[in-house]
């Protein structure tokens, strides 16, 4: 399997590529350099034991400056030429452009596939916001293949994981509605406006529970997508930061993640920050309710 030196990537829990290929069962051909590939790198390392080229987008990070990556088109025209299949894993399952939606361009999936790779895989989770699992799609005869494999049946999603796949997908047959249907596309691609306005009425429902207990302060803030997706690009956002007057800011994060309903945010500047942009209006209550009890029990000195 011939990848560039540049995308031999590691993911959460440090799975990297090259391990996974070996596990496979494969032989790795790493060919280029870390930042610059060319065709002709592909290309001089075929041989007749080669089984196929294979692209991976570095969902969570960037090789910047002085650089070159070859393009699925050419992959493909080569991987044609050689009759050889090209696979592209996308770590994240983007469905659609996301600058639509006034964010930076990550790849979509639709456009591995009409650009003619021959496999494309990519999570449930992540971008997609389903439930976690591994997606393949593309040439009916590759997917056959795939589906033949005898550990297919030991790997296959439960019925469960298929019902929480299909809702998630169906949000997608109606993309003007996702800002108020899917949850991880409202939080990437919500105004900033709408965001203040949230942190304002939380910071204010906060007060209203803490007493003279703790120190309530909004900031704008950045907010990071992570999903595997938008690496390096920051995304406008608020957040309001709580600091205990008895109790650190780890104490204070430990005791909200043990709260009856676990509120979750992180620490900055000895303050425990709530991204608005990770609240839904509805929750500013919960999240109230949770601190109130929090404050109870937190002596004023």
């Amino acid at each position: 399997v011939i990848i560039s030196r540049g995308q031999l990537v590691e993911i959460g829990g440090a799975f990297r590529m090259p391990e996974v290929i070996r596990k496979s069962g494969a032989k790795m051909m790493e060919v280029g350099t870390t930042n610059k590939t060319k065709i002709s790198d592909y290309a001089a390392a075929i041989t007749p034991k080669t089984a196929a080229l294979l692209a991976v987008h570095t969902s969570n990070y960037r090789v910047l400056g002085f650089t070159q990556e070859v393009h699925l088109d050419e992959l493909v025209k080569l991987g044609r030429k050689h009759n050889l299949p090209v696979v592209h894993d996308l770590g994240g399952g983007v469905l659609l452009d996301l600058r639509k939606w006034g964010l930076p361009y990550e790849p979509v999936v639709g456009e591995s596939i009409r650009a003619g790779v021959s496999v494309v895989t990519f999570s449930g989770d992540k971008v997609l916001g389903g439930p976690q699992c591994g997606l393949i799609a593309g040439e009916k005869n590759w997917i056959s293949k795939i589906k033949k494999n005898p550990l297919m049946r030991a790997l296959r999603c439960d019925k469960v994981t298929l019902a929480l796949l299909e809702s998630t997908l169906r949000l997608f047959l109606q993309p003007k509605q996702l800002m108020k249907t899917h949850p991880v596309w409202r939080m990437l691609a919500e105004k900033r406006r709408v965001v203040r306005a949230r942190a304002v009425q939380l910071q204010k429902a906060l007060a209203e529970n803490g007493g003279s207990a703790f120190e309530i302060t909004l900031r704008p803030s950045e907010a990071e997508a992570g999903s595997g997706a938008l690496p390096i690009e920051k995304i406008p956002s608020f957040a309001v930061g709580l600091r205990s007057r008895t109790l650190s800011a780890t104490e204070l994060a430990k005791k909200f993640r043990l709260a009856a309903i676990p509120v979750l945010g992180y620490l900055r500047d000895e303050y425990f920050w709530l991204d608005a942009r990770t609240i839904r209006d509805a929750e500013i209550v919960l999240v109230a309710q949770m601190a109130k009890q929090l404050f109870a029990t937190t002596k004023t000195p």
